[in-house]
């Protein structure tokens, strides 16, 4: 009986330290390349390890734990923003960890930017290697593997962390991986008996929300009457398209005159969808498109304070008008 639980305790002992071996030397697949994440101060080892798990980085935490544990640095961790260009082994990502090397560059795209702005704050940055400055958007395009017409709404808003020297098309592949999780994820959770065709057209209504949207509760029922008046074949009739295809010749006062000239983006003209996204939505815009509010209004115009007044019928909404918009 002796013999046979020191045998077992020995097969256990090896057959920890094989899978330690293992796991040490292999390389841990990415989510995505290059791929950014961030320990926060104050972490334990564990967690740590639900993080990296959590980020999807290890497939489960107790591997990178036991290896840690097994050098004795589990307090050596150090907090921070990290960049991977390439898959790390078990073991290269803790020496990266316990040496605390973590980037000092970062870039925020913010909700609601056009793809200008993108761009604009792409070729301001001085850490990063300028491959997309002069090129047209369908070279862009082109060069990122990206089968789309229009680059607009393609990149998630958020921030992203780098080392000094990467290219900005490195950051744009990250910023449309990010936007193409995201959107898969809610779409597959959606509402039931949306009038999307596709992701993309959600896509297209999650950027009318968000530039629609001064307080973040409203957006899923700004949604909720959009998607009201896609099913009654009503005009969209928003004013955020109609400056999106003045395009620079905005001045920053909408007048009638651009309500009443046709084109693409025009809204009050044509029906359904304009025919792409007009701006970056952000996680929440999303939802609200593929979650809207149940509600039966129709109409809602700016309080001028940043809410908004809804209507269920036209008499209503020119009051609020009136009582908001004229006075």
């Amino acid at each position: 009986m002796l013999k046979r639980l020191i045998l077992l305790l020995v097969s256990g002992v090896l057959l920890v330290t094989g899978w330690l071996a293992w796991f040490a030397a292999s390389r841990l697949p990415l989510p995505q390349t290059p791929f950014a994440f961030e320990l926060t101060p104050g972490s334990s080892l564990r967690g740590v390890a639900r993080q990296l798990t959590a980020a999807g980085l290890l497939r489960e935490p107790w591997s990178f734990i036991a290896l840690v544990r097994l050098t004795g640095r589990a307090t050596d961790l150090k907090a921070g923003n990290y960049l991977l260009e390439q898959p790390p082994t078990g073991l290269e990502l803790y020496r990266m960890l316990t040496r605390g090397e973590v980037q000092v560059a970062e870039i925020r795209f913010i909700e609601g930017w056009t793809f200008r702005q993108v761009r604009e704050a792409l070729d301001a940055h001085p850490a990063l290697r300028h491959e997309t400055k002069g090129l047209s958007e369908q070279e862009i395009l082109r060069r990122l593997g990206i089968d789309a017409p229009h680059p607009e709404g393609l990149f998630f808003p958020d921030t992203y962390y780098f080392g000094a020297g990467v290219s900005d098309l490195s950051i744009l592949r990250r910023a449309h991986a990010l936007l193409e999780h995201h959107l898969a994820r809610e779409w597959e959770g959606r509402q039931a008996g949306l009038p999307y065709r596709s992701p993309y057209e959600a896509l297209i209504m999650a950027s009318i929300v968000e530039k629609e949207t001064g307080v973040a509760e409203e957006r899923p029922l700004i949604a909720g009457v959009f998607v009201n008046r896609l099913r009654l074949n009503m005009r969209l009739q928003t004013d955020p398209t109609v400056i999106y295809g003045l395009g620079e010749a905005f001045d920053g006062n909408l007048r009638r005159r651009h309500l009443e000239t046709d084109g693409p983006y025009n809204t009050y003209l044509r029906p359904g969808l304009p025919p792409t996204p007009i701006a970056m939505p952000g996680l929440a815009a999303i939802r609200a498109a593929l979650h809207p509010a149940p509600t039966r209004a129709l109409y809602f115009v700016s309080r001028g304070d940043g809410t908004h007044a809804f209507s269920e019928t036209l008499t209503e909404h020119n009051r609020a008008v009136a009582r908001y918009q004229l006075r």
